[in-house]
């Protein structure tokens, strides 16, 4: 029989540290994906297929281009939070950071890319 605290077994199994905000950051984002991707569809299915100029004017309107942007900028944010848990789970050591970095970048690269891309349609 141990006399051990519940303290003294805790010690080295991890420290709580940002867990609960980065939960709290991905159901956030998660309930903003479930308004936001409807939308999104709604939006962007109305002009699908339609001529390059159709398109221009379309986005030139400030809701599509708004629903547009948010709905890539959460869903990148939400991506990189899971991919995240993913690696964080999965890889450990000094490639977990680096892989972590590299898809930190690549996301709100790509989020970047995407909300210049609707900002010049509507612009």
């Amino acid at each position: 029989m141990s006399f051990m605290t519940d303290r003294k077994r805790a010690i080295g199994w991890g420290a709580a540290k940002s867990g609960t905000e980065h939960f709290w950051s991905m159901k956030k984002s998660s309930i903003a994906l479930l308004i936001l991707i409807p939308l999104f569809v709604f939006t962007f299915g109305g002009i699908l297929g339609a001529s390059y100029e159709e398109v221009l004017i379309y986005y030139a309107r400030p809701f599509p281009a708004i629903v547009a942007a948010l709905t890539l900028i959460v869903g990148f944010k939400h991506f990189n939070d899971g991919f995240q848990v993913l690696i964080e789970d999965y890889v450990h050591g000094v490639w977990e950071k680096i892989i972590i970095l590299g898809m930190t970048c690549v996301s709100y690269g790509a989020a970047a890319i995407g909300v210049f891309a609707i900002a010049r349609l509507a612009l």
